[in-house]
């Protein structure tokens, strides 16, 4: 842990997640900030929460090759909306290129330890190369949407990557991220009506009821505890 995580918790810990946004950007350097967003509802909050304090944010995406083409286009619709670009991040040709050809295009039905393997290819060796040029990662994990997220706190060390990670709507739940969504008139995947509550890759998700767990869309061949895709390792 460092001086700038030990000073954000002091600052930002007991506050809600508008003044969390707004006062780090008062804080620290615009470039050293990054969003990360995979286009949920949770990450189309914090993104709207930010463009509103943030004249030139640094939000960025994942783009594993594999996403829904609703994905896309909420992309779309959301950088027209708050006039900014995404920094695209893809995975290593190379790297890809080998595990596809050893494989194959569906690996992550084979075995758990395949499956982490395409999601360190595709989402967390590209992850590293663009947390290394900021100081804190801002995520929309909520305690709510899985048994491995129960404990998240708003503002995190992540020892992984050797990064502050704030955690603003940790304690928010579902109803109130739409809530947001619906009052500030937010762009959200239509796929969220049809029974996707939590989107990924698109061989690697379902729509599931309501009555289900948030991420039981994900990686449904698996058990629950398994359920990360090493982003979040903690």
């Amino acid at each position: 842990m460092n001086k700038l995580f030990t000073a954000l918790k002091q600052k930002l810990f007991n506050k809600d997640a508008s003044a969390i946004i707004s006062e780090l950007y008062n804080l620290l350097d615009n470039d050293r900030i990054v969003l990360a967003s995979s286009l949920s509802i949770e990450d189309q909050v914090l993104t709207h929460m930010v463009c509103s304090v943030s004249k030139k944010p640094r939000i960025f995406t994942l783009d594993t090759g594999r996403l829904f083409q609703e994905t896309y286009d909420t992309m779309e619709k959301t950088m027209n909306r708050y006039g900014f670009r995404y920094e695209i991040v893809v995975p290593d040709s190379k790297e890809l290129e080998s595990i596809v050809s050893k494989y194959g295009p569906n690996l992550f039905y084979q075995s758990v330890e395949l499956r982490k393997l395409c999601c360190k290819v595709r989402k967390v060796n590209p992850l590293k190369r663009i947390l290394v040029t900021a100081d804190v990662w801002i995520c929309g994990l909520r305690r709510e949407q899985s048994q491995t997220r129960t404990d998240i706190q708003p503002i995190e060390w992540d020892d992984t990557n050797g990064i502050v990670k704030i955690n603003p709507i940790f304690d928010w739940a579902e109803n109130e991220v739409w809530a947001f969504i619906r009052k500030y008139e937010i762009p959200y995947n239509p796929l969220q009506y049809k029974g996707f509550r939590s989107i990924g890759c698109l061989p690697c998700t379902r729509a599931i009821g309501q009555s289900d767990n948030i991420r039981d869309g994900r990686w449904w061949w698996e058990s629950p505890e398994h359920k990360e895709c090493g982003l979040h390792k903690r």
